[in-house]
Protein backbone atom coordinates (compact mmCIF):
# COMPACT_ATOMS: atom_id res chain seq x y z
CA UNK A 1 0.00 0.00 0.00
CA UNK A 2 2.60 2.29 0.70
CA UNK A 3 4.24 2.17 -2.49
CA UNK A 4 1.30 3.14 -4.33
CA UNK A 5 1.46 6.06 -2.25
CA UNK A 6 5.13 6.91 -2.94
CA UNK A 7 5.04 5.64 -5.92
CA UNK A 8 5.83 8.24 -9.04
CA UNK A 9 2.98 10.12 -10.85
CA UNK A 10 3.21 9.53 -15.19
CA UNK A 11 4.07 13.18 -16.80
CA UNK A 12 0.36 14.30 -18.43
CA UNK A 13 0.30 13.19 -21.88
CA UNK A 14 0.94 16.33 -24.40
CA UNK A 15 0.42 16.15 -28.33
CA UNK A 16 -2.91 14.89 -28.84
CA UNK A 17 -5.41 15.41 -31.10
CA UNK A 18 -8.51 18.02 -29.92
CA UNK A 19 -10.51 15.00 -31.17
CA UNK A 20 -10.12 11.11 -30.52
CA UNK A 21 -10.45 9.38 -33.74
CA UNK A 22 -11.05 5.90 -33.62
CA UNK A 23 -8.75 4.43 -36.58
CA UNK A 24 -8.58 0.29 -37.80
CA UNK A 25 -5.28 -2.08 -38.72
CA UNK A 26 -5.97 -5.52 -39.93
CA UNK A 27 -3.24 -7.07 -38.40
CA UNK A 28 -1.25 -10.12 -39.95
CA UNK A 29 -2.16 -11.96 -36.33
CA UNK A 30 -5.91 -11.75 -37.87
CA UNK A 31 -7.04 -9.55 -35.51
CA UNK A 32 -8.74 -6.13 -36.71
CA UNK A 33 -7.52 -3.98 -34.56
CA UNK A 34 -9.01 -0.68 -33.06
CA UNK A 35 -6.88 1.86 -32.03
CA UNK A 36 -6.92 5.69 -30.67
CA UNK A 37 -3.62 8.01 -29.88
CA UNK A 38 -3.76 9.53 -26.91
CA UNK A 39 -0.77 11.60 -26.30
CA UNK A 40 3.28 11.23 -25.54
CA UNK A 41 5.23 12.10 -22.49
CA UNK A 42 9.01 11.52 -21.69
CA UNK A 43 9.73 8.18 -20.46
CA UNK A 44 13.41 7.30 -18.12
CA UNK A 45 13.60 4.16 -16.76
CA UNK A 46 16.15 1.16 -17.00
CA UNK A 47 18.93 3.53 -18.26
CA UNK A 48 17.10 4.15 -20.70
CA UNK A 49 15.08 7.65 -21.61
CA UNK A 50 12.79 8.66 -24.45
CA UNK A 51 9.75 9.28 -25.35
CA UNK A 52 6.60 7.04 -24.72
CA UNK A 53 3.91 7.14 -27.24
CA UNK A 54 0.38 6.20 -25.60
CA UNK A 55 -2.22 4.44 -27.69
CA UNK A 56 -5.54 2.79 -26.27
CA UNK A 57 -6.57 -0.05 -28.24
CA UNK A 58 -8.82 -3.51 -28.78
CA UNK A 59 -9.53 -6.57 -30.57
CA UNK A 60 -13.07 -6.76 -29.74
CA UNK A 61 -14.59 -3.66 -29.67
CA UNK A 62 -15.61 -3.79 -26.22
CA UNK A 63 -12.58 -3.94 -23.98
CA UNK A 64 -9.77 -1.20 -24.52
CA UNK A 65 -6.55 -0.97 -22.86
CA UNK A 66 -3.96 1.01 -22.88
CA UNK A 67 -0.48 -0.09 -25.46
CA UNK A 68 2.70 1.91 -24.54
CA UNK A 69 5.39 2.64 -27.41
CA UNK A 70 8.93 3.32 -25.80
CA UNK A 71 10.79 5.09 -28.40
CA UNK A 72 14.48 5.61 -27.25
CA UNK A 73 16.68 8.22 -27.82
CA UNK A 74 19.54 5.68 -28.15
CA UNK A 75 17.47 3.62 -30.70
CA UNK A 76 17.28 6.78 -32.68
CA UNK A 77 20.81 8.40 -32.36
CA UNK A 78 22.15 5.71 -34.42
CA UNK A 79 19.96 6.42 -37.35
CA UNK A 80 20.20 10.29 -36.97
CA UNK A 81 23.49 9.55 -36.51
CA UNK A 82 24.30 8.14 -39.51
CA UNK A 83 22.45 10.14 -41.97
CA UNK A 84 23.45 13.62 -40.11
CA UNK A 85 19.94 15.14 -39.29
CA UNK A 86 17.66 14.97 -36.45
CA UNK A 87 14.19 13.35 -36.94
CA UNK A 88 11.24 15.67 -36.30
CA UNK A 89 8.47 14.97 -34.10
CA UNK A 90 6.35 13.86 -36.50
CA UNK A 91 8.45 11.15 -38.17
CA UNK A 92 9.14 10.00 -34.56
CA UNK A 93 5.42 10.07 -34.23
CA UNK A 94 5.40 7.67 -37.51
CA UNK A 95 8.46 5.50 -36.05
CA UNK A 96 5.94 4.95 -33.04
CA UNK A 97 2.86 4.16 -35.19
CA UNK A 98 4.59 1.89 -37.42
CA UNK A 99 6.32 0.03 -34.72
CA UNK A 100 2.22 -0.35 -32.97
CA UNK A 101 1.37 -1.70 -36.01
CA UNK A 102 4.36 -4.33 -36.27
CA UNK A 103 3.67 -5.65 -32.59
CA UNK A 104 -0.58 -5.61 -33.93
CA UNK A 105 1.06 -7.78 -36.86
CA UNK A 106 3.58 -9.91 -34.50
CA UNK A 107 1.87 -10.55 -31.28
CA UNK A 108 -0.03 -13.75 -31.53
CA UNK A 109 -2.94 -12.54 -29.86
CA UNK A 110 -4.02 -9.45 -28.13
CA UNK A 111 -3.48 -10.24 -24.65
CA UNK A 112 0.47 -9.90 -25.60
CA UNK A 113 -0.73 -6.13 -26.72
CA UNK A 114 -1.06 -5.18 -23.24
CA UNK A 115 3.20 -5.66 -22.78
CA UNK A 116 4.57 -2.43 -23.44
CA UNK A 117 6.16 -1.73 -26.84
CA UNK A 118 10.12 -1.01 -27.24
CA UNK A 119 11.43 0.08 -30.58
CA UNK A 120 14.51 -1.05 -30.93
CA UNK A 121 17.68 0.64 -33.67
CA UNK A 122 17.26 -1.82 -35.98
CA UNK A 123 13.52 -1.35 -35.34
CA UNK A 124 14.01 2.60 -36.22
CA UNK A 125 15.87 2.03 -39.48
CA UNK A 126 13.77 -0.50 -41.24
CA UNK A 127 10.74 1.82 -39.63
CA UNK A 128 12.26 4.85 -41.40
CA UNK A 129 13.23 3.17 -44.67
CA UNK A 130 9.85 2.07 -45.19
CA UNK A 131 8.65 5.59 -44.87
CA UNK A 132 11.49 6.45 -47.46
CA UNK A 133 12.97 9.27 -45.09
Amino acid sequence: MLRNFFAKKASPLTGAPAVRRLKSHSAQSGYVYQYFYEGQRPFHGGGESGTEFVYTASADRKTFHPVNVLVSESALRAWEQTHARMLSSTERYAVSKLALFQAFDERATPELMKQEVRVRAADVAAIIETLGL
